[in-house]
């Protein structure tokens, strides 16, 4: 079985910064071929580096991207999010790890729109697609414990 990978954490210098979050166990993950990266973001169109973005709800209470430059960025985010679950789908993929806190890929918590690295509950708008769409998603940190624990059992 295949995971779908935040491109970041395979190493990708993909990140707003054009920086990378590497973990090394996801990496080699990649390099094997049992991983798929991804950078929903990239897919959408934005450029690396780009404007640092966060989530937050609109008056409506409907996810929007706002970035720390005062734009929407809601639409590039959105058509990466919905390219990222066609490799997922076109892949056979089921399960995902994701980097966390992402406005993207986050999962369980967020940032909270404000630029002031607050967290709040919630997911990233790619995180909560392949939710609603049945892939079971890991952080980076999640997926580490997972390993952690499969290797004292063994």
């Amino acid at each position: 079985m295949k995971y779908i990978v935040s491109a970041c954490l395979a190493g990708e210098r993909c990140r707003y910064d054009g920086n990378s979050n590497t973990n090394d166990t996801i990496k080699v993950m990649v390099e094997n071929n049992l991983a798929i990266p991804v950078c929903p973001e990239v897919l959408g169109g934005l450029p690396v580096p780009r404007v640092r973005c966060e989530l937050r709800k609109n008056n409506n209470g409907c996810p929007e991207i706002k970035g720390k430059d005062g734009n929407d960025y809601t639409e590039p985010f959105t058509r990466g999010a919905l390219l990222s679950l066609e490799t997922a789908k076109k892949n056979g993929t089921t399960q995902a790890i994701l980097k966390s806190k992402s406005p993207s890929c986050g999962f369980g918590f967020i940032y909270d729109g404000t630029f002031s690295g607050k967290l709040i509950e919630g997911n990233g708008i790619t995180a909560d697609l392949f939710i609603k769409s049945g892939i079971k998603i890991f952080t980076e940190q999640e997926f580490e414990k997972l390993q952690s624990a499969v290797k004292t059992t063994s």
